[in-house]
């Protein structure tokens, strides 16, 4: 029942995850309304948590449930989905920072602006961060199915 659970809070938090960075690159625009500004702080918060809670859980379904670290640590599709996950997360840290400055102008009502190159700069992440979950779910999909071990 355990494992279960563990396995369901781990694709809950994934699942939302994926759902947070896909909101982000559709609502992302180069003329953001105020609401638009403040949803895009708030799903970002929800991104962090949920990228937080994808890593502790699937950790634990690495060490105390599932295959076994052995199996994972050995697969290249693991390191593959690992080591993207870790791209993306670093990717993320930039929109993150600038979505948390908005919160100066957000709170007097103000939607904010930014440069053109900034806004590109954005863009060109949240689609990279969006290319790096599909890769992080063909890996698990493999992984899953035990190619490559």
């Amino acid at each position: 029942m355990i494992n279960a659970l563990v396995a369901y809070v781990h694709f809950l938090a994934a699942f939302t995850l994926v759902f947070s960075i896909i909101f982000e690159w559709f609502t992302y625009s180069r003329h953001l309304t105020l609401i638009e500004a403040k949803r895009l702080q708030t799903i970002d918060i929800v991104y962090g948590v949920s990228a937080a809670v994808v890593l502790v859980f699937g950790f634990l379904r690495i060490q105390y449930f599932e295959k076994g670290s052995e199996f994972y640590f050995q697969n290249p599709f693991y390191k593959i989905k690992l080591y993207t996950f870790l791209v993306v997360g670093i990717l993320s840290i930039y929109p993150t920072v600038k979505f948390f400055k908005w919160g100066k102008v957000t709170k007097l009502g103000v939607a904010p602006t930014f440069k053109e190159e900034e806004f590109k700069i954005i863009k060109w992440i949240l689609r990279a961060e969006v290319a790096g979950l599909l890769i992080i779910i063909l890996s698990a999909s493999f992984m899953a199915k035990g190619i490559g071990y």
